[in-house]
């Protein structure tokens, strides 16, 4: 208890002197924090716009190192206005974002403020009903990337689902989504649906986190077409065209946002014996292996504790390509779904039969078997994008439906 108050009194601290700092900001009322009327404002900071709703709740937040309101975290945030806040939920890489990638998280306890943490990772993806117990409000902070196989979509989806079957309210607050400009890629078929694809949507979907939490539950993805009690705090000063660069890396392994421009195109190849460079300084900003027999750099990816203990080809050294100048010359959103890399690699690499991994997780990130068919049956990158179009038409439809921005 001596920590939790000692915590609050810090960061309300912090909160006061950030709002007396800020010239322009105009407050709202005494107890919350100044607005400014000038700049982007994630739903986090529209503080009065869920605050007096979570006054006298039991509230628990799934949040992770992303959910930050300006330079302090979301919990010390609203435990410094005496939320009660009961339980902590985290997902893939936990609530402090230090795990990697596929790494088991166990629950526990937050170290700062002794809140009890639920890992939404590993064997227990959803929560139960028993941890969901005296929760009146769940609140959902955590920053996505808008790529379908990055698993925080799939977490939303469960927590929703939980929280529609136990009677509890979910209120999500929204972020930008840096790779929302486009919208491409092939589109989930249901025998694919696994925890790197939930919903028929394509590789990039072009929506808030907040927009898709619509969308899950206007489509009546949930098990048994169950709807869960919503609400979407939403963003102010967005719209799908702001060029919007992270503050927080969200996982270990998207340190850049040329990395976070990349991560789409670049992830199929988790489901082959290239290498993204994981275990290097720069992961998802290059692509390479040992049998490539194309590209001008050269990389040996090496155990990084915490980040990648066991990377691909680790410790030895890969023929590639350094993709990073290419990424920053197209941060301002003139790019797209770059499909032209696995291609290159495909076809420069020496031993095809083993270039996609035997356990089929290339399809399980494609959503379908139809790409790799394509891509060993010779396609062109014209009549593999052309095979895509019907299902994107379609999906543009229902996505249309849910948009908040501009």
């Amino acid at each position: 208890m001596t920590k939790r108050i000692i915590v609050s009194v810090f960061c309300l601290m912090i909160l006061v002197t950030s709002c007396a700092q800020k010239e322009t900001a105009k407050p709202t009322s005494p107890s919350l924090p100044a607005i400014s009327e000038s700049s982007l404002r994630t739903g986090a900071e529209c503080m009065e716009r869920y605050l007096p709703g979570l006054k006298g709740k039991r509230v628990a937040l799934c949040g992770n190192q992303t959910s930050m309101v300006g330079s302090t975290h979301l919990v010390d945030t609203l435990l410094a206005y005496h939320i009660n806040i009961v339980k902590l939920f985290c997902p893939e890489h936990g609530f402090r974002g230090q795990a990697e990638a596929g790494a088991t998280i166990a629950s526990g306890k937050d170290p700062l403020t002794g809140i009890p943490v639920v890992s939404l990772y590993g064997k227990n993806k959803k929560p139960t009903a028993e941890q969901l117990q005296n929760i009146d409000i769940l609140l959902f902070d955590l920053q996505d990337v808008g790529c379908r196989f990055y698993t925080y979509i799939s977490t939303l989806h469960y927590v929703m689902e939980a929280a529609a079957e136990n009677h509890v309210k979910v209120i999500v607050l929204d972020r930008p989504n840096p790779n929302g400009f486009y919208v491409d890629g092939p589109v989930l078929e249901p025998a694919y649906k696994s925890f790197v694809g939930m919903h028929t949507v394509p590789i990039v979907y072009g929506m808030t986190i907040g927009e898709y939490a619509r969308m899950i539950n206007g489509e009546k993805w949930l098990a048994d077409g169950l709807q869960c009690d919503l609400d979407v705090v939403p963003l102010e000063g967005y719209t799908h065209k702001t060029r919007y660069e992270l503050p927080v890396a969200p996982s270990p392994n998207l340190q850049t946002p040329e990395a976070v421009f990349l991560y789409p195109s670049l992830c199929l190849f988790e489901g082959t014996n290239i290498s993204v460079g994981r275990g290097t300084e720069r992961p998802f900003e290059m692509y390479g292996a040992p049998q490539l027999q194309t590209g001008d750099y050269r990389f040996t990816p090496h155990a990084i504790p915490g980040v990648s203990e066991n990377p691909p080809h680790k410790d030895k050294e890969c023929r590639g390509f350094m993709l990073h100048d290419e990424a920053a010359k197209n941060l301002d959103q003139s790019g797209s779904f770059n499909l032209d890399y696995v291609l290159t690699a495909y076809n420069s690499y020496a031993d095809k039969e083993n270039f996609f991994l035997k356990n089929n997780f290339f399809d399980k990130l494609a959503g379908t078997d139809q790409l790799r068919k394509q891509i060993k049956e010779g396609k062109s990158l014209g009549e593999i994008r052309a095979s895509w179009q019907p299902g994107l038409e379609k999906f543009y439809q229902i996505r249309d439906k849910y948009l908040l921005y501009e």
